[in-house]
């Protein structure tokens, strides 16, 4: 019987938008091939958008030479501009040329695309397909929105099948996984993924061909001289045993620090996956910075712990980050916003005028749980970086804070009034967040966005001030019912609108 097939450069597999409004499947091949006549790319699930970003940056630095180490910065930023200049985007004898040096194949015996074909011989038992596929049951887990069960595993179309892989690979749970022994050691335990519960910003251009280079970041110095490689490229499968080699650029950067092994079985015809091998690839870790993730430094951690990605969280809407896109920072900032995003200055005037910011989240813990992803889109916000516009983005940046401080404030105030009305003196006060608090919350954050947006067209009205005369609204609005049903509610309603509306004897930043 002969061996299923799937290869990914040229099957229709990455979902992308045109700028005529029509959308295609297209492999990674002619996704770099019309990349200048391809507006974003169109994939259903946010991680997997983020994973396939990384890979076709990585790509995108091999094909057009922005990978060479030994190119200074003026010549890199010169070759990238003359690069965003040209009408037909990649050249496409290079892009054919990388593409034809290495296996993109699912299937392949040998070498499958970011996969293990040794998981055969070296696991005790399968994962299913279920555990693959986001968003299903596996296991004794209950099938709450999905109709998947483990005793009729159904196969996942292959194309969506790289798109889950890319999702373990970069986003993969910690915990317990099939045994896989290595040299006579067995063991199930793997590490999280990368870029577990992280939240992932990417310059947007005009076109995938813009947003490829734009968001590509530039070689350092400081980067170690072993050479770079992709998975794909490596010349032979890694040792799972073995000391990981030094993070490199781009590609291990971007591509290589996967803590999870996979491999993928294909239907006869290899338009199907019906089932999957997943377990550890290493059992060490290297520290790492992202170049499409906020990062913050907390000076009270351990030094392992210091320098951290800011975590996605769906409740938590995207404006509440432009400051930390828009402020330059320094080495003393505890706040570092993505190095990808520190080459944008020496982009084209025109380009920079409409570049936007595009965001994928994927709200975790740092372990099992998957909560739900997400993706978002800044409107063009360059022209108000701290490099062009020091006083718009400061104003960017207090509105901020001050909406911080008073969001903080009104969860203060709203949890003390309910417990003055509710819990008797003396007695322990629950543990669960009081009504009145939670549905203030969820009604201040969003009318804190109206709000926000018009003080940036009015900057001379005092942003606390703003703030606090909408959190005081939504404080008495949220709370009405209970004054008619409990007779201290006023008074201890009143006094936390006063609280609101009080000056600060301190000003105080919040990151």
């Amino acid at each position: 019987m002969p061996e299923p097939h799937y290869a990914t450069d040229k099957e229709p597999c990455i979902p992308v938008l045109f700028l005529d409004g029509h959308q295609e499947l297209l492999g990674w091949r002619d996704v770099l091939l019309r990349a200048h006549e391809i507006e974003d790319l169109a994939l259903p699930l946010p991680p997997a958008a983020s994973a396939v970003l990384r890979v076709l940056t990585a790509i995108t630095a091999r094909v057009t030479a922005l990978d060479d180490p030994e190119m200074g910065a003026g010549e890199w930023a010169a070759r990238r501009r003359r690069l965003l200049k040209e009408p037909d985007g990649f050249d496409a004898d290079t892009v054919h040329r990388y593409f034809d040096a290495y296996v993109w194949d699912l299937f392949d015996p040998v070498r499958p695309f970011l996969q293990d074909p040794r998981l055969p011989a070296q696991c005790d038992e399968r994962a299913g397909v279920n555990k693959l596929v986001f968003g299903r049951p596996a296991g004794n887990n209950l099938a709450w929105l999905s109709p998947h069960t483990d005793i009729d595993p159904q196969p996942v179309p292959s194309e969506q099948a790289l798109w889950h892989m890319l999702i373990h690979h970069y986003y993969g749970a910690s915990g317990q996984y099939s045994v896989r022994t290595v040299d006579g050691q067995g063991k199930s335990g793997a590490r999280a993924g990368p870029l577990r519960s992280a939240l992932s910003f990417h310059p947007l251009g005009r076109t995938l061909y813009e947003t490829l280079l734009a968001g590509l970041p530039k070689p350092d110095e400081d980067w170690p001289g072993t050479p770079d490689y992709c998975p794909w490229e490596e010349p032979e499968l890694p040792d799972p045993l073995a000391k990981l080699l030094p993070v490199t650029w781009p590609g291990r950067l971007l591509t290589g620090r996967s803590r999870h092994a996979v491999l993928l079985i294909g239907s006869a015809d290899g338009r199907q996956v019906t089932d999957a091998y997943l377990t550890w690839a290493t059992q060490t870790k290297l520290p790492a910075t992202d170049p499409f993730l906020i990062h913050h430094d907390n000076p009270n951690e351990p030094v392992t712990r210091r320098h951290q990605p800011r975590s996605a969280d769906a409740d938590r809407a995207l404006w509440r980050d432009l400051d930390a896109l828009l402020l330059a920072g320094d080495e003393g900032a505890a706040v570092q916003r993505p190095e990808a995003f520190t080459t944008l200055n020496d982009l084209p005037a025109d380009l920079r005028t409409h570049l936007r910011v595009r965001v994928h989240g994927f709200d975790q813990d740092g372990k099992t749980v998957n909560r739900t992803w997400y993706t978002a889109l800044t409107p063009p916000i360059w022209p108000w970086t701290q490099e062009h516009d020091a006083a718009a983005a400061e104003r960017i940046a207090d509105c901020r804070q001050q909406a911080e401080v008073i969001g903080a404030l009104l969860d203060k105030v709203s949890k003390d009034a309910w417990r003055t009305v509710t819990t008797p003196p003396g007695s322990r006060p629950p543990k669960h967040l009081p009504p009145w608090m939670k549905r203030a919350r969820a009604a201040y954050w969003p009318r804190a966005e109206t709000v926000f947006w018009n003080l940036l067209k009015t900057p001379e009205r005092d942003a606390r001030t703003a703030f606090a005369a909408e959190a005081a609204a939504v404080l008495r609005e949220t709370s009405r019912p209970a004054i008619a049903h409990h007779f201290r509610a006023a008074p201890a309603i009143a006094a936390a609108v006063a609280a609101l509306h009080r000056p600060p004897t301190t000003r105080r930043r919040t990151a």
